[in-house]
């Protein structure tokens, strides 16, 4: 069963651990959604390395509905925070694109602003001293449900062996508000839900994924099919080995 007052603690100290070999004295950097990954990692590193040294950072693609979520969520932890619209270089890569002839399509749309975002904190995180921190969660990445080099990339990843339901019991421990804990997240870009777009619920997901039990035999079959085709985004690149002996 899981131990959220464990997992959080053990947690907090892989997390200060790794700044005292990685980075001494730097900042966390967090993209700051409003969701409960991000909740969770910053209110982690909160925890970890002080308020005074986890730096918040809001990144609306023009206008952001649900933007009250991270301001929330900043101002609950009391965190310095930028923000940051990133609308301009979006648009403006999608119209260089454009005007290079490129069709763009809908997946180029969905990745685009990620991958942006992802960009931004790493020129911020250079600006201020700073660590990336990767907001995955293992029930995610499992499935490939996040952007290669986008909200994939970052310096460290409190999350990436904790389930989304393992997730909100981590949230709910630390005490954050419970909108931000039960947040659905949603796509960006149609308001269509993750579970919409995966096709099943993460309180599935995660039970094959600890159990390995799943009674739906398509759900089944549709999970080792995304975990396949996605496996790729979670290893290092691929790089030739080589020798002397290779040249003919």
């Amino acid at each position: 069963m899981f131990n959220a007052k464990k997992t959080t603690e053990a947690i907090v100290r892989w997390i200060r651990d790794w700044f005292e070999e990685n980075g001494r004295g730097c900042n966390a950097v967090i993209g700051v959604s409003g969701g409960k990954d991000s909740s969770v990692v910053a209110a982690l590193c909160v925890q970890a390395l002080g308020k005074e040294r986890v730096i918040g950072v809001l990144m609306p693609n023009g206008e952001q509905k649900d933007i009250d979520c991270a301001k929330q969520l900043v101002e609950f932890l009391d965190i310095p925070y930028y923000v940051c619209n990133i609308k301009e270089s979006v648009d403006g890569a999608l119209n260089a694109l454009t005007r290079a002839g490129v069709e763009i399509s809908r997946q180029t749309r969905i990745n685009l602003p990620p991958r942006i975002r992802m960009s931004t904190l790493y020129a911020l995180s250079q600006s201020k001293n700073g660590r990336v921190a990767n907001t995955c969660n293992l029930s995610e990445d499992f499935v490939g449900y996040s952007t290669r080099y986008g909200d994939a990339a970052g310096d460290f990843a409190p999350l990436g062996q904790i389930t989304v339901q393992e997730v909100k019991a981590i949230g709910r421990y630390l005490g954050l508000p419970e909108n931000l804990v039960e947040k659905v997240p949603s796509d960006g870009l149609t308001d269509r839900t993750d579970e919409d777009n995966l096709g099943f619920t993460y309180a599935a997901l995660d039970r094959y994924i600890r159990e390995g039990v799943c009674e739906d035999e398509a759900v089944k079959a549709r999970i080792d099919r995304l975990h396949k085709l996605n496996e790729f985004k979670l290893k290092p690149i691929p790089a030739f080995a080589y020798a002397p002996c290779n040249e003919v």
